[in-house]
C-alpha cells in the first residue's frame, strides 16, 4: 500500500460527534438561577511557554447538558456576572445557516458578552474535534480572552458550553494526533467501499493493518475507511497515531466541572415547545437555504435535527404535522443519548446539577476554592 509523508494536524471527529443542536436559551423551571459573584476565580490563559495544550487555559468553567436543558442561559449568567466569555461546545452550532435550527443564542445574548465559535464554518465542510480545539487554540494564541484594563491586559473567566460529549474530552484528556489525509486518498477509500463493500475493505484492512482489523467488525464501514486512509496516507497503523495523544488544553486542577441532569419530563415539555419557536423563527427557510447549496447530504450539518425531516416534508414526502412530530421524537431521543454518555462517560470531578439545586450555592461555592 502506497505511503504519503504528511504533517501532523489534530484528529478528524469520529462517528460518535454528537451532530445535533444544544442548549435553549430559556431557564428550566425549579432552579433558583441567580449566580453570584462572590468567590468566582479570574480565569483565562497560562502563558507559560509550555507545549500548546498542556493546560494552557486556568480557571475554565465546563458546562455540559443535553438539548434544551438551559445550559446556555447558565453560561451567559455566569459570563455577565463574572466578566467572562463563552466558547462554543457543541459541533452543530458552529454552522452558519443553521442559526435556529441549532438553537444558537440570540442577538440579545450575544449583546451581553462575548461568544466564540458560534456559526463560523460552513456547512459545506466536516467539522471536526480536533478543528475545533485548534480553533480554541488559536482563540488563545490571539489573545481573544484577554481584556486590557488601564494599560494592563487581565485574563478573563473562559465558560466552555455545550452538548458534544467528545469536545469537552478533548480539553480534558487532549487528542491523538492524525496524519493530514489528502482528498484524493479520501475519495479513493470512499470509491473502494461503495464499489466493494465493507467485508471486501476489512479483508484488506486485515493484511495490511492486523491488530486495527482485527478491532474492527466487518460492516463498520465508516471505521474501516478512515484506518485504510490513515495507513495509506502515512504508511502508519492508526493505532500508533491514536497512542500519540496530545496535552489537556485546560488545567483540570483549577477547572471547575458542571453537567445539567433536567427532570426529564420537563426536558420532553422544552423540546416540544423549543420546536415550535423554531418553525414560528424561521427553521423552514434556514433548511430552504441549505438546500439550495447542494450538499452532500452525509455531511454532518445535513444531518442535523429537523433538517431531513423538513426537507422531506417541503418534498411533499411527509406532511409537515408527521415531519414536526418526527423531529420532536428525534430531539427527544438525541437528548436521551446525551444524557446517557454525560452519566457514564465524565468522571467525578464533574458537578451534577439537578432540578432544586440552588445554582448560586452549586456554582460559585467550589469556584470560591479557586481564589
Amino acid at each position: 500500500m502506497p505511503s504519503a509523508s504528511q504533517r501532523t494536524v489534530l484528529a478528524p471527529t469520529d462517528r460518535d460527534t454528537i451532530f445535533a443542536s444544544a442548549g435553549d436559551n430559556a431557564r428550566p423551571a425549579g432552579w433558583d438561577t441567580s449566580v453570584a459573584t462572590k468567590g468566582v476565580a479570574s480565569g483565562g490563559i497560562e502563558n507559560s511557554g509550555r507545549q500548546a495544550g498542556e493546560g494552557r487555559v486556568k480557571n475554565a468553567i465546563l458546562i455540559a447538558g443535553p438539548t434544551a436543558s438551559g445550559k446556555s442561559a447558565l453560561a451567559v449568567d455566569l459570563a455577565e456576572r463574572n466578566g467572562g466569555v463563552i466558547v462554543n461546545t457543541d459541533s452543530m452550532q458552529g454552522y452558519s445557516v443553521l442559526d435556529v435550527l441549532t438553537a444558537r443564542p440570540t442577538a440579545a445574548e450575544l449583546a451581553r458578552v462575548p461568544h466564540f465559535l458560534y456559526g463560523h464554518v460552513h456547512p459545506s465542510t466536516a467539522y471536526s474535534t480536533g478543528a475545533w480545539l485548534r480553533d480554541v487554540m488559536k482563540l488563545i494564541d490571539n489573545g481573544a480572552f484577554l481584556e486590557r484594563r488601564v494599560g494592563t491586559f487581565f485574563e478573563r473567566p473562559v465558560i466552555f458550553v455545550g452538548g458534544t460529549g467528545l469536545y469537552f474530552r478533548a480539553l480534558a484528556e487532549g487528542i491523538s494526533e492524525m496524519p493530514d489525509i489528502p482528498q484524493s486518498i479520501r475519495d479513493r477509500w470512499r470509491y473502494e467501499l461503495q464499489e466493494q463493500g465493507a467485508a471486501e475493505l476489512h479483508r484488506i484492512l486485515l493484511r495490511e493493518d492486523s491488530a486495527t482489523g482485527m478491532m474492527l467488525k466487518p460492516t463498520d464501514g465508516q471505521r474501516i475507511v478512515r484506518a485504510l486512509e490513515v495507513l495509506d496516507a502515512s504508511g502508519r497503523s492508526i493505532l500508533e497515531w491514536q497512542a500519540a495523544r496530545g496535552r489537556p488544553l485546560i488545567d483540570r486542577a483549577s477547572t471547575r466541572f458542571f453537567v445539567i441532569e433536567p427532570d426529564r419530563a420537563e426536558l420532553v415539555e422544552r423540546i416540544e415547545a423549543r420546536f415550535d419557536r423554531m418553525l414560528e423563527k424561521g427553521a423552514l427557510d434556514e433548511v430552504r437555504r441549505l438546500t439550495d447549496l447542494g450538499l452532500d447530504p452525509d455531511l454532518p450539518a445535513m444531518k442535523a435535527i429537523g433538517v431531513r425531516e423538513l426537507q422531506a416534508a417541503m418534498a411533499g414526502e411527509l406532511s409537515f404535522p408527521e415531519a414536526i412530530e418526527r423531529a420532536k421524537i428525534a430531539t427527544r431521543q438525541y437528548a436521551k443519548r446525551q444524557a446517557t454518555w454525560f452519566r457514564h462517560q465524565l468522571g467525578p470531578e464533574w458537578m451534577r446539577l439537578r432540578p432544586g439545586d440552588r445554582v448560586e450555592s452549586t456554582i460559585s461555592d467550589p469556584l470560591s476554592s479557586a481564589t
